[in-house]
């Protein structure tokens, strides 16, 4: 861990019963183990509550937005699994939606099932995360056991699907790269079956009713609904707090055109309250999983491309909904081989911004749980 204090002995104040107090700067990262990365605090605080808080980012910055100027289209899809590096599913289906729209070409409906199925087992992948670690966060160790158990038996269908576990380079502009082989269809069936009778109640049953997961999380980190929308929030965090948003449903893409979306809100707006929609959200991916594969048509997984790939003229963005809310990419095209300029609009960068307003007030034991129940990934805030 890498916590460090520092006393202003010029900050020295007295309250209003006479005792003299002073302020302490207190560094919480960039290398602690809560912050879920190298993610570095810096917390003012008055004795144990804080007063302030700036975010310091960009330990992880690698550049990936000046990469894809200088790879042509086809192989931008590899470097997009390390942006939000729990959801490269996702990552590859918006990059390739924004190369699609340049060039004009729909992918064919098969294709477009299996980029629903795969990207729902990847928002689960990715949810199991975020849930396992909050309970780690506060003290529980059971959870992230549990959770990582069922994340195994999805990463062992991805490398059936692509060879890859983590970062998969899966999706291809036009379609996908490989179909469904022999036995993975009645392997993922089997899968969400145990999943809605196992996984999903054995969860509630760890963390739903557990008093001290309560106490440390109900009217925690409040979030109203005026306060999401003016942050530009997105995802279960903003869906926790009222707003009805979810790119899928108000925005579809692909076969979410055809299928569907039960979106999942809260209206409390607290970090109990994000944990419950990440929770029903599982549970709708599943019902979507299912969905797909009752409707799967057969077919081509993929439109005839050219190798060097050279869009017309233009720009556009494709946005699509992922385990953190819209997860976006700008492209611009010159007409060549290479993008002109691509930009991602990454869900973690826009969601840490309301952290310092969410942590002023609170306690320092607060700090954890506030951070946790945002989910960010710091490859997706960085880049």
């Amino acid at each position: 861990m890498s916590i460090e204090a520092i006393h202003l002995p010029n900050a020295n104040y007295q309250d209003e019963s006479g005792l003299r107090s002073e302020e302490m700067i207190l560094n919480m990262g960039p290398q602690h183990p809560s912050t879920h990365g190298v993610l570095r605090l810096v917390l003012t605080l008055d004795g144990e509550t804080v007063t302030q808080c700036t975010p310091v980012i960009g330990y992880l910055h690698r550049g990936m937005e000046k990469i894809f100027e200088n790879r042509p289209y086809m192989a931008g899809i590899r470097y997009i699994d390390n942006a939000d590096y729990l959801s490269p599913m996702i990552n590859e289906t918006a990059y390739a939606l924004a190369t699609e729209q340049l060039v004009g070409i729909e992918p064919p409906p098969r294709a477009q099932y299996i980029r629903l199925i795969v990207n729902e087992l990847e928002r689960i992948a990715s949810h199991l995360v975020a849930i396992g670690t909050y309970g780690l966060d506060l003290g529980a160790t059971t959870p992230i056991l549990w959770a990582f158990r069922d994340r195994e038996q999805i990463l062992d269908m991805f490398e059936a699907l692509s060879g890859h576990r983590f970062t998969h380079n899966y999706m291809r502009v036009g379609g996908v790269m490989h179909d469904f082989p022999k036995g993975w269809l009645k392997t993922c069936e089997d899968w969400c079956t145990q999943f809605l009778e196992r996984g999903i109640p054995e969860m509630h049953r760890l963390l739903t009713g557990n008093e001290i997961f309560e106490a440390r999380t109900e009217s925690v980190g409040y979030i109203d609904r005026e306060q999401a929308i003016a942050f530009a929030l997105s995802g279960p965090l903003a869906r926790a707090s009222g707003v009805e948003f979810d790119v899928r449903v108000n925005r579809p893409y692909g076969a979410y055109r055809e299928i569907a979306v039960n979106m999942q809100t809260r209206q409390e707006g607290d970090c109990f309250a994000r944990y419950l929609v990440k929770m029903d959200e599982m549970a709708e991916s599943v019902r979507l999983v299912r969905v797909a594969l009752d409707r799967l048509p057969g077919g081509s997984i993929s439109q005839r491309t050219p190798i060097a790939l050279r869009p017309p003229r233009g720009e556009t963005y494709a946005a699509v909904e992922s385990a953190r809310g819209e997860e976006g990419v700008y492209m611009i095209s010159d007409g060549s081989e290479y993008p002109y300029r691509a930009k991602l609009r990454g869900p973690s960068f826009t969601n840490l911004q309301i952290l310092p307003e969410l942590l002023r007030g609170h306690k320092i034991g607060d700090v954890i749980a506030i951070l946790g129940s945002i989910d960010i990934v710091l490859g997706d805030v960085d880049r």
